[in-house]
């Protein structure tokens, strides 16, 4: 793999996941209420939704998926309800002061967050279409394909956990540094909006629509 395609695709693969979205919120809402520590196991679901998308386009069931619009559709369906299903529950949250979370059990709570991140990360059929249709863009058929796919697969996981990360560490130090819990049940309503708000987003979504852009 030539550098220039390799750096092309780096920067392609920071400002997709810098963009606002899904992924985002999910991280935004897993500092604020989890800091740091916790939030991060967020993070760590959706690059394992990642990878297992990844896996999945590498045996050729994502083109599968791709082509039967009652999968993509099943998918589909599946993230608006799962989006949706979020913006409420962190809309209705209750705000705890950074000490209250300190002194949380970790175990099921870590779970929970490691399954938000996956969850957000596997029902959204744009990951699907961007490993399907996106990626082997980038793969040059004349060299062994799999050492680049390695390669991009890696760079992805990679440059998507580090701005994680910096999401999560960001909303953590609004919920060291905010006392007032109204502020905080302020900041989760508009996290919940935003949940809604991809939720409606993706379900104008057309297959159609990504393919011509």
């Amino acid at each position: 793999m030539d550098l220039s395609v390799w750096v092309t695709y780096l920067v392609a693969t920071i400002i997709l996941s810098v963009s606002p979205g899904p992924g985002v919120f999910s991280s935004l809402a897993a500092g604020l209420n989890h800091g740091f520590r916790r939030g991060m196991w967020n993070a760590v679901g959706m690059q394992v939704a990642n990878l297992a998308l990844m896996v999945v386009v590498s045996v050729g069931l994502g083109a599968i998926l791709l082509a039967s619009e009652a999968l993509f559709t099943a998918v589909k369906w599946g993230g608006v309800a799962y989006l949706v299903y979020l913006g409420i529950v962190t809309w209705r949250s209750e705000p705890h002061k950074f000490d209250e979370r300190a002194d949380a059990p970790q175990g099921k709570d870590s779970r929970e967050v490691f399954l938000k991140g996956f969850l957000v990360n596997i029902t959204n059929p744009k990951g699907i279409i961007f490993y399907v249709a996106v990626l082997p863009q980038f793969i040059d058929v004349a060299r062994p394909q799999f050492a680049q796919y390695a390669i991009l697969g890696l760079t992805t996981l990679v440059v998507d956990v580090v701005v994680m990360a910096g999401y999560i560490g960001l909303a953590a130090r609004v919920l060291a540094v905010m006392k007032d819990p109204s502020h905080l049940r302020w900041v989760n309503r508009i996290l919940g909006g935003a949940f809604v708000g991809a939720g409606l987003a993706l379900a104008a979504f057309r297959r159609g629509h990504a393919a011509a852009s």
